[in-house]
């Protein structure tokens, strides 16, 4: 970093508070210049008494990284540590570089992990390895170095490998799927093989190297997926009829077979790799259509069983999976979105596998729900959750994990008012209720909160609630124990029945997944991104620690006990295609 002072001005502060002396060359501008030399007793003695509790570290006269005084922990060797409020992306992974990897750090601190979850908001993966890349081969430029000089030089090449151990910890496959990442990678297990100093950082990139490898293992075996989005309204699932495999995540340049409706209801048939984005859908629809427009007066819109219309930006993409529940996709002139009604299988149930539900057992259905839901989590990646905020075009990432996720909560909230208001008779309706609230009971034992909260919003859906004589005819106990689940899902004071609640808990387990999109659209839209040209870290910290819920959530393995396999593939077949109007 080069930096120009002029009278007043100081430098090593930073170096001074982390305890991490450094290397400096000055340049003198002018004969006769002084340096005042302040011993770290007297400059703490002066940051304490006189400073504030804010940092600011300059460059050409303007901030480049701003840090916050906060109080340590008893039992630490200082009474204080600074945390990183903004600065400029490139300035924060210095300082973290420098502060907060190698063998000195110790204890916990989130600015590291908050670093490796946000970055791609404010620094771009390939700026990110660009950089890495210069730290690296710092020495490069450079002539004759003193011992001191190697020692800093061959220090920092540590840090480097060491960040990206935490990054491919941090992120898993997401750092694979990047082609930069994987060449840096490579490159930085040549130099590591190549430097006799580096010896101790071989294990640690062997091991970046095998999982990479097995990744793009996986990657090929699972090369050209197809999925499907069914004609009438059933969920997403893979092109060949089976039921999709454990764990089975949906990846960008998996194809998708969907259909695109023109006004008059016809229809073609498309198969696109799910990055694709609603220009070229909506092109090829309207080739396909025969609708004789440009591609300006075209839009691809979804149109819901109500009649309501949203209309897809043209750099958007993952379209199908964002679908809502029997929604279907148009493509129309731009002026004329008010001829486009729903289609008249909209307006009823989805297909679904017929069954009688009192011959299945409750809680049997709820282990199968909760095994399915668990597989549609395990694949949400974290990044999702910042492409859903901060909308999917910015990044041309895909989100259909967690599109699927979601449509998964209405499938089953909107599955318990279908069977319930489908029964023909006041008794089928009673035991179904009945049924219903031991299935909520059953997905809060086995903390699938998700599963839980859909169940019970279906119970309170409006449609069911105003079912005065069937809610009366329930025992009473079950009335008390709706009761109880309608406190744990009140939304006042912020959900802080529920939050209370999940708070207890140790994972495995299923988060109430609208919730965190709700936090995570709080901290966007309540925060600046940048404030006076600098990453307004404090907000990435807040949207890091509703990304971390899901790590802790599958920090182990759902491990239930099944129970006795009565009618086990039909109660499979059945939880994962449901009936819905």
């Amino acid at each position: 970093t080069v930096a120009t002072l002029k009278s007043g001005d100081d430098f090593g502060k930073l170096a001074l508070i982390n305890d991490a002396p450094r290397a400096a060359t000055i340049v003198l501008k002018e004969n006769n210049c002084h340096l005042l030399r302040v011993d770290k007793e007297h400059f703490n003695r002066i940051l304490r008494d006189v400073e504030a509790n804010t940092l600011r570290l300059q460059e050409h006269g303007k901030d480049v990284l701003v840090l916050e005084r906060v109080a340590k922990q008893r039992g630490q060797h200082s009474a204080f540590k600074y945390t990183v409020m903004s600065g400029t992306p490139s300035k924060m992974l210095e300082h973290l570089l420098e502060t907060r990897l190698g063998t000195q750090v110790s204890g916990v601190d989130p600015f590291l992990d908050d670093f490796l979850l946000t970055h791609i908001v404010f620094m771009p993966v390939v700026q990110l390895v660009d950089e890495l890349a210069n730290y690296f081969h710092c020495d490069t430029n450079d002539g004759a170095q003193t011992p001191d000089d190697r020692g800093y030089i061959v220090n920092f090449k540590k840090r480097v490998i060491q960040f990206m151990q935490k990054w491919v910890m941090a992120v898993r496959h997401a750092a694979f799927d990047e082609p930069s990442v994987c060449d840096f990678i490579e490159e930085l297990a040549a130099e590591v093989e190549a430097d006799p100093e580096l010896q101790e950082e071989t294990s640690i990139i062997h091991n970046i190297l095998t999982q990479m490898a097995r990744y793009q293992d996986d990657r090929n075996q699972n090369a050209g997926q197809k999925w499907k989005l069914p004609p009438n309204g059933q969920p997403i699932c893979l092109f060949s009829g089976n039921l999709t495999p454990s764990k089975t995540v949906i990846r960008p340049d998996d194809d998708i077979i969907f259909r695109v409706y023109c006004a008059d209801h016809t229809y073609c048939t498309l198969r696109f790799p799910l990055h694709t984005t609603a220009e070229i859908i909506k092109a090829c629809a309207a080739d396909k259509l025969q609708l004789n427009r440009g591609p300006e007066d075209l839009c691809l819109v979804e149109v819901e069983s109500n009649g309501e219309r949203s209309v897809f930006k043209d750099n958007d993409v993952s379209i199908p999976t964002g679908l809502s529940l029997n929604g279907r996709l148009f493509v129309s002139v731009k002026d004329h979105l008010d001829a486009l009604t729903p289609l008249q299988e909209q307006e009823g149930p989805t297909e679904a596998i017929e069954i009688d539900l009192e011959l299945l057992s409750t809680k049997e259905l709820a282990y199968y729900i909760t095994t399915f839901d668990w597989d549609l989590f395990w694949a949400v990646h974290e990044y999702e959750l910042l492409y859903h905020t901060f909308g999917r075009h910015h990044f041309g990432k895909i989100t259909a994990n967690l599109d699927v996720f979601l449509r998964r909560f209405n499938e089953l909230q909107y599955w318990i008012v279908t069977e319930i208001v489908s029964a023909a008779s006041m008794s089928k309706r009673v035991g179904l209720l009945r049924k219903f609230i031991k299935l909520a009971a059953y997905c809060k034992e086995y903390q699938n909160l998700n599963a839980f909260f859909a169940i019970v919003m279906g119970l309170s859906n409006m449609a069911v609630s105003r079912l005065q004589q069937t809610w009366e005819k329930i025992p009473s106990k079950f009335r008390k124990l709706y009761q109880e689940f309608e406190a744990l899902i009140d939304p006042s004071r912020n959900h802080r029945a529920y939050r209370v609640f999940v708070g207890k808990l140790q994972p495995p387990l299923i988060p109430f997944m609208p919730l965190l999109l709700k936090d995570m659209t709080f901290a966007h839209e309540g925060n600046k991104t940048s404030l006076d040209g600098l990453v307004n870290f404090e907000k990435m910290h807040m949207m890091a620690q509703t990304m971390r819920t899901l790590r802790f959530c599958r920090s182990r393995s759902l491990g239930l006990e099944p129970p006795s396999p009565k009618s086990e593939g039909e109660v499979r077949s059945f939880i994962s295609c449901l009936r819905v109007i």
